[in-house]
């Protein structure tokens, strides 16, 4: 197969690689790409969210296989376009990826399937926000019911700093998703869904907070870690039956049946699973840790999914031991990245390139927020750790700067069910 991915972060990079590593796959193109990608694979320069690009350029390459791997080009039908052309393509229809698309459709869809997730209002006027969020409380949590990139949620207990990012929600002309908090730990599952057929990848953890200790705003990801320790082995189970068959189904009901990577974002309380939030692609930073654990084709996975063979695939094989992702952000990141800064250090095993570009005179510079993903991989969660941490050590940005603590609480025990 010919595959072309499209995309530009370190997800991106992770599908790419893995990609290039199955013998099934001849040749892997990247659309846009980055510095790092453009080591393993030809990079095209497409804007990632025009249908009429993309099937240009699958068309003029002879893909057999187009992979898309951000939310916008999806949610805007860029996967309808491409299979309009007759070419394989992994990801949804915009239809179904409204599943992250509209908070409100996925809320809809869940409860239509009797999934638990969190009690939700939608709230579209200033008049009638106060009034709202008194019926929440006393975490307010408030989401951006569009695509917010992951940073269009605020979990707090100061009402005024809830009331304060609805009313900048509503001002920038989005409806306001306001919800119960839900606690216990969260989960991230990755889940092939062709139609009504799940195949679960490896749960992982994300680390969304800015900061150590999860302080600070939220971001896209600063960090991500699986398998985890501390879920017991029948929960994968439980959220396969319980919560995506459900929707999976219910979406093939609505006649929008799920095609790609549904990514199942659940905390698991005293109750048992219940979902956060769904997102209708690979996750990042979770991709560049679980794909690392892979060791089936995964050209062969990802072309079954998108031709409707997903019911036909082997098990999926995993190697023994943990990963660890940690994010290499830039100086001011989540509010307004600094970029342009010369980066050294950043072809060592191990390192995904996401907001990079080539500078002059060959040096590779700084282009986005995250900057970085360094994926650590080793026998447990301690040694995956060691190791991503010893090779970010070696890399050098200007105003970089990162978590200390991914997976930690889980090494020491801290996080239970």
């Amino acid at each position: 197969m010919r595959v072309l991915v499209i995309g530009s972060g370190a997800r991106e990079h992770a599908l790419v690689l893995a990609l290039s590593r199955d013998p099934g796959v001849t040749a892997v193109l990247a659309a846009p790409g980055n510095a790092g990608i453009a080591q393993i694979a030809e990079q095209f320069p497409v804007d990632a969210a025009s249908g009429e690009q993309v099937v240009a350029l699958a068309k003029e390459q002879n893909a057999d296989l187009v992979v898309i791997g951000p939310e916008v080009p999806l949610v805007l039908g860029v996967a309808d376009a491409v299979r309009a052309a007759g070419i394989a393509c992994f990801g949804p229809s915009a239809d179904a990826a409204r599943i992250e698309g509209s908070k409100a459709f996925a809320k809809d869809v869940m409860n239509t399937a009797g999934v638990r997730t969190a009690h939700s209002e939608v709230v579209d006027s200033p008049g009638v926000l106060d009034e709202a969020l008194d019926r929440f409380g006393p975490t307010w949590v408030v989401k951006d019911d569009g695509l917010a990139a992951g940073k269009g949620v605020v979990v707090t207990t100061d009402r005024a700093a809830a009331r304060d990012h609805a009313a900048e929600i509503l001002e920038n002309g989005h409806p306001v998703l306001l919800e119960s908090f839900l606690d216990g730990p969260e989960v991230s599952l990755f889940c092939l869904v062709d139609g009504e057929t799940v195949v679960p990848l490896l749960p992982a953890q994300d680390h969304k907070r800015v900061g150590d200790g999860d302080t600070g705003p939220n971001t896209g990801g600063m960090g991500a870690y699986t398998p985890l320790p501390w879920l017991p082995a029948e929960t994968v189970d439980v959220i396969v039956e319980e919560v995506v068959k459900p929707v999976a189904a219910e979406l093939v009901n609505r006649g929008c049946g799920f095609s790609g990577l549904l990514y199942a974002g659940l905390a698991i309380g005293k109750d048992g699973p219940a979902v956060v939030e769904f997102n209708c692609r690979f996750g990042d930073p979770e991709t560049q840790a679980v794909l690392a654990l892979l060791e089936s084709p995964l050209g062969e996975a990802l072309n079954a999914t998108a031709t409707g063979a997903l019911a036909d695939l082997p098990p999926l094989r995993w190697r023994d031991g943990a990963a660890v992702t940690v994010v290499l952000a830039a100086e001011y990141y989540p509010a307004s990245p600094r970029t342009g800064d010369v980066i050294t250090g950043a072809d060592a095993e191990g390192v995904l390139h996401a907001g990079t570009k080539h500078g002059d005179a060959g040096t590779v510079v700084s282009a986005g927020g995250r900057v970085l993903s360094v994926v650590g991989v080793g026998a447990d969660l301690s040694a995956a750790r060691d190791q991503a941490y010893a090779t970010l050590a070696g890399i050098k940005l200007p105003g970089g700067h990162f978590r200390t603590d991914i997976g930690l609480a889980a090494v020491e025990g801290r996080i239970t069910v």
